[in-house]
């Protein structure tokens, strides 16, 4: 019977799980096109490139869509379950609330350890490789594009204007071109009939020759002749190369990118956090020993001294009692200077201090965050298991706002905390798991509301209202 029942149970699973999971992709992706693609698009970037791109980006999808639909599953799931009365003629039959749902708990907890070993390894991964392909991405003009009569001002030093250039050949007609190698103030223009472009090293260097054209330019003075000069050439053939390495797309090397917290595996993670301790408690020990030396030098005590005398000269410290003005003075400007001195070097360590502390509760956060994330696939087991029986439909409507409602609030709590966390509102790990103990909080709530069929007495309003009448009477 139960074996039976198990099987009724996980077989209602799968199909609402996958069939959410590949519609929250779907939007997600296509948000991630509406904002991501005009930036891409006109570079001349190659589809595969585009491709790759994108399915590292998949990755933090996954993040925000697999414990959501683990929800969404478990409330349709169970609410069909008990939509069909099902869960009533379980319940007569005295099976509790804990045999039925068992078999869906060990299924959330293998997708949370699938999700843990996804967040530790496969994520930082993806995010790293994604980073530094939108960095190549970035750092690549758009393609060489010579357009008829519009200036192509895209190449360093050189603006290019072409009246006609015939399609599907490399002839260009009444060609232009502003040579800035010498500055602005010094440009050459070059003009000419016709031209014919050539491309080399992979798009890397063009060569542009040119027929039947004249170059103007101005000529510095020189030794003979101080006054500025006006120089007119004309020419049957003249050749141009330019080089255009900003505008190929070139790949950059794995490591050559540094990573950050979100790129970060956990081993890495965690060594560099303990190095950022290390020296933060080395920058502490020598705050600790600067203000010792600086303000506290060590004086031995002089046993066989006299009885200090009242002073000769009005002081207000002991030590210059017996000098004069001058001495005072003499005295005093040499420590106020190493006051000062270490006044500027104690901001100093107190500034680099606290840059790490807060680049030490950055890396908490993110390391209490994978596992956070992971634990949210059981939870909202936990959570959709009860809510569904109790709300007793399985239609997608109610449980996609009922759903969409509480992924929202987990969603919000999480970032929330996770900024006040960065900020030293909160440590770092209540931050991180503060929305799961409510989600957790709530759950239990839900399981207490179905096993002790709640719903099914009056409300406790209704029923402390009734007690105080009672007593009146």
């Amino acid at each position: 019977m139960l074996r039976r029942l198990h099987w009724i149970v996980l077989r209602r699973l799968p199909g609402p799980f996958f069939g959410w999971l590949g519609t929250l992709m779907f939007l997600l992706l296509m948000q991630f096109l509406i904002r991501w693609l005009p930036e891409i698009a006109g570079k001349g970037i190659p589809v595969s490139v585009i491709v790759e791109l994108i399915a590292y980006n998949l990755a933090y999808m996954v993040v925000l869509a697999v414990p959501m639909s683990v929800l969404l599953a478990a409330l349709m799931a169970f609410g069909e379950l008990a939509e069909s009365q099902y869960y009533t003629v379980i319940k007569s039959t005295g099976i509790s609330f804990g045999q039925i749902v068992w078999p869906a708990l060990v299924v959330a907890a293998l997708l949370m350890g699938g999700m843990l070993y996804f967040n530790n390894v496969m994520l930082p991964e993806a995010n790293h490789r994604a980073r530094q392909l939108w960095s190549d991405i970035r750092g690549k003009r758009p393609g060489f594009e010579l357009r008829p009569g519009i200036f192509y001002e895209d190449m360093e030093d050189y603006s290019i204007l072409v009246q006609d250039r015939p399609p599907g050949t490399n002839k260009l007609i009444d060609v232009t071109i502003y040579d800035y190698t010498q500055g602005r103030d010094r440009q050459a223009v070059i003009k000419a009939e016709r031209g014919v472009i050539e491309s080399s090293a992979g798009g890397a260097r063009l060569t542009l020759t040119l027929r039947n054209g004249e170059m103007h330019r101005p000529l510095p003075p020189d030794a003979n002749n101080q006054s500025e000069r006006y120089e007119r050439l004309t020419f049957d053939r003249h050749r141009i190369r330019f080089t255009l390495s900003n505008v190929v797309f070139r790949r950059s090397e794995s490591e050559e990118t540094a990573r950050s917290t979100r790129t970060m595996r956990t081993p890495r993670l965690l060594d560099t956090l303990d190095s950022l301790k290390t020296e933060r408690d080395a920058r502490y020990q020598t705050l600790y020993e600067r203000t010792q030396d600086e303000l506290s030098p060590s004086v031995a005590a002089d046993t066989s001294a006299p009885a200090p005398v009242a002073p000769a000269h009005p002081s207000s410290y002991l030590a210059l009692a017996d000098l004069d003005a001058d001495a005072r003075r003499s005295v005093v400007s040499p420590a106020v200077q190493r006051a000062r001195s270490a006044q500027s070097a104690i901001q100093n360590i107190r500034r680099d201090t606290e840059w790490q502390s807060r680049r030490i509760r950055s890396y908490q956060v993110e390391f209490y965050k994978k596992f956070s994330i992971a634990l949210a696939c059981l939870i909202f087991m936990v959570v959709g298991a009860p809510l569904g029986l109790a709300l007793r439909r399985g239609g997608l409507a109610t449980i996609g706002a009922v759903a969409l409602g509480i992924f929202m609030l987990y969603w919000i709590t999480l970032v929330q905390g996770e900024k006040l966390s960065e900020r030293g509102f909160f440590p770092p790990w209540l931050g991180m798991w503060i929305a799961n103990l409510l989600m957790s909080g709530a759950g239990l709530w839900l399981i207490l509301y179905v096993v002790l069929d709640l719903g099914a007495t009056p409300p406790l309003r209704r029923r402390l209202w009734e007690w105080l009448r009672s007593l009146r009477s």
